[in-house]
């Protein structure tokens, strides 16, 4: 392995990973109303029993994922540290307008609009309480996206993947010297409270990417957080391959943080661990992807398991809620 791959750290956001109530309810909103494409319809590998619903671009390009799992018998979370408190998805510029329009069409609460690092923005609250910011970015018609031709969204308004994340912390320091170093980010700039961190070259060099911002903010004096619906679960890194994702796992362990060994998710090799903070992070491999057991134009429309579930099929289904397609409206 070259000393290159050995020191580029990651390339940004694989994709960001929340709690939601219930199943229904979660595909309604995220396909029915913000007009993001299912891609993947499977169950949490850890408890079978529970729904894992992946939200993309078309063709579920690392970097556009956002995804969750329905626990609709947790309380809400308790915000506070230890815990991101926010996701951002990237819409193209002039698109809050017709955002802000829709959403007060379905009566989703909103946020007045603001600007956050030069960039126009639109906070909202999701079904189940978890905070949702779309951003006005200049590079989202440059990004890699496939749009979701059949979707309730037009085409130039469908968000276009993850902008970032934000994060309460109450200690900066330890959590930046991890994102520098070994992950690869860069301190961006910093504006009322937060610092932003980033991927040099929006993390691949001459070309626009998803996924390439986190804010930080000193947040000394606040509770630890607890998962609950509303909450997100993990923040996952993109890596290229496994050997990329094994280097990056040693750099990670010998700065502090003990990182798992590689789990086999099918679709992705995954790494968890905790940053100093006490934020769970992933490192997600980038293949091989959701097209392994599903043709593009086909994803998300049936129950997909990983191999080694397969056996348990009938039980698995069986305790899943049934779900029907989104009542989407244009």
């Amino acid at each position: 392995m070259s000393q290159e791959m050995e020191s580029r750290g990651t390339r940004g956001l694989h994709h960001i990973t929340a709690i939601a109530g219930p199943a229904q309810e979660n595909l309604d909103f995220y396909a029915g109303v913000l007009g993001m494409k299912l891609v993947k319809k499977s169950v949490n590998q850890d408890d079978p029993g529970t729904y894992h619903l992946f939200y993309a671009d078309a063709e579920g390009r690392p970097g556009t994922d956002l995804t969750f799992f329905p626990w609709a018998h947790l309380a809400p979370s308790r915000p506070g540290h230890g815990l991101a408190s926010e996701v951002a998805l990237a819409v193209a510029p002039d698109s809050l307008a017709y955002w802000a329009a829709r959403l007060e069409s379905y009566g989703v609460p909103v946020g007045a609009p603001e600007n956050r690092f030069g960039d126009p923005v639109l906070a909202l609250i999701d079904p189940h309480g978890l905070r949702v910011a779309l951003v006005e970015s200049a590079s989202a018609a440059a990004r890699p996206f496939t749009p979701w031709e059949g979707g309730p969204v037009p085409v130039e308004r469908q968000i276009r993947g993850l902008d970032g994340a934000r994060v309460g912390l109450r200690q900066l320091a330890p959590t930046e010297a991890l994102l520098a170093a070994p992950m690869g980010l860069t301190r961006i700039a910093e504006e009322n409270g937060w610092v932003r961190w980033g991927i040099p070259d929006g993390g691949e060099s001459g070309r626009a990417h998803s996924g390439t911002r986190l804010d930080l903010a000193h947040r000394p004096d606040t509770q630890r957080g607890m998962w609950g619906t509303g909450a997100v679960h993990h923040l996952a890194w993109r890596v290229d391959d496994e050997a990329h994702e094994l280097a990056l796992r040693a750099a990670i362990a010998e700065s502090g943080p003990h990182p798992t060994p590689v789990i086999d998710r099918f679709w992705f090799k995954s790494v968890y661990f905790k940053e100093p903070g006490g934020v769970l992070f992933e490192l997600a491999t980038d293949g091989p992807g959701f097209a392994v057991d599903e043709a593009i134009e086909r994803l998300g429309e049936t129950l997909v398991l990983p191999p080694w579930l397969e056996p348990q099929r009938a039980a698995i289904a069986a305790a899943l809620p049934a779900l029907t397609p989104p009542a989407a409206s244009s």
